[in-house]
């Protein structure tokens, strides 16, 4: 009779626990089906690697967000291939993209170098930036809204501490829990690397205005800009790449007055005209004035991309723990300094259509 209560006993825990698991199961699966704000809806996601993976590499999770466009997405698969390649972490790739490149990129991710990353597929909706950006129809082709992405890093890693984001245009040659770590004063919700103490700023960059401070970015002309009460001369920071506190990020409502600097240059046009850069760095610097923590410049040596001639040693390239080809060079181009050192982490695209890309990129860049 006692072995037959015991029996019966045992049977019952182990339905209680098959209940409780298909439960946890069936929330885990409305978490990641739910969808998020601002359209940016979760598509893809691999949750955990396989045991022999998850025993090589620590438990801590290292949320990575990186954009991929589908004209520059080798540029994303080789960057995340070097961050994963290069650390024990447990590292989280959110990859940001168009519903158009979602196939594409799925594909090329089951190559076999990149099977056992840790990722997921955010869809970036567009009209999240209606009205806050204005886009010449003459050049709406040149419109990239994914550059926006990095406004947006709560919606995508919402139950995250902290984050880092990345270019496309990056190589990381050591282990990103080192960048992962970078300590942020109290207050600070990001980390950048500052141009004026940048190893990449010793070296001008010529035809592209003054990338190194803020009257590069803002018309000081503009009473807007003037009742800020910013230096002009003050030290700008490239946010190619960037350690975020999501918490501060989230009490200090950055993304909003992120939206609130992008919509009133539609009416105002507080950038400046003299600058041919990106205009998402404007709202950042605005935003994080005399606001930020510094990364350690090496983690960011940019720059690689302005020009076609090589401008730092090939010692000092090789002991750079990120390479940033920002500028109009990019190394999938080939006409880009150092773009062999890119090469060793590309992963040829599967479908061949980024290989005839570069082919065209190539054409151009000799004409």
């Amino acid at each position: 009779v006692n072995i037959s209560i015991l029996i019966v006993a045992v049977v019952i825990f182990l339905l209680v626990i098959h209940h409780n698991f298909l439960s946890l199961s069936d929330f885990l699966r409305r978490e990641l089906s739910d969808p998020s704000p601002l359209g940016l809806q979760p598509i893809d996601f691999i949750p955990a690697a396989p045991q022999r993976l998850a025993d090589e590499r620590n438990d801590k999770e290292i949320p990575v967000v990186i954009a991929a466009s589908d004209e520059r997405l080798g540029g994303a698969i080789a960057a995340m291939n070097s961050i994963y390649q290069n650390t024990g972490a447990n590292v989280v790739f959110h990859i940001v993209t168009l519903n158009d490149t979602v196939d594409h990129l799925r594909m090329w991710l089951r190559s076999p170098p990149l099977k056992n990353m840790r990722y997921r597929i955010l869809d970036f909706d567009p009209r999240v930036l209606e009205g806050k950006v204005q886009v010449d129809p003459q050049k709406a082709d040149t419109f990239k809204p994914l550059t926006f992405a990095r406004f947006y890093l709560p919606s995508f890693v919402p139950h995250a501490e902290k984050v880092i984001y990345v270019d496309d245009d990056v190589i990381v040659q050591d282990d990103i829990v080192e960048l992962y770590n970078t300590p942020l004063k109290p207050g600070h919700a990001a980390a950048f690397s500052d141009d004026c103490d940048s190893t990449s700023s010793k070296v001008a960059v010529r035809g592209a205005g003054n990338q190194y401070n803020y009257i590069g970015f803002l018309d000081y002309k503009k009473e807007t800009i003037r009742k800020l009460a910013m230096k002009a001369n003050t030290c700008s920071f490239n946010p190619g790449v960037f350690v975020a506190n999501l918490t501060e990020w989230k009490l200090q409502n950055i993304t909003k007055q992120l939206e609130k600097w992008m919509a009133l240059n539609v009416v105002e046009e507080l950038y400046s005209k003299t600058l041919a850069g990106s205009i998402t760095t404007p709202p950042l610097l605005i935003v994080f004035y005399k606001q930020h923590s510094s990364i350690d410049p090496m983690w960011n040596v940019r720059h690689l991309g302005s020009s076609a001639g090589k401008r730092y040693s090939p010692q000092f390239v090789e002991a750079a723990k990120l390479l940033h080809w920002n500028g109009h060079f990019k190394p999938w181009g080939r006409t880009a300094s150092y773009a062999e050192v890119w090469e060793k982490w590309y992963v040829p695209d599967p479908t061949g259509k980024f290989n005839l890309i570069r082919r065209h990129s190539e054409a151009y860049e000799a004409k």
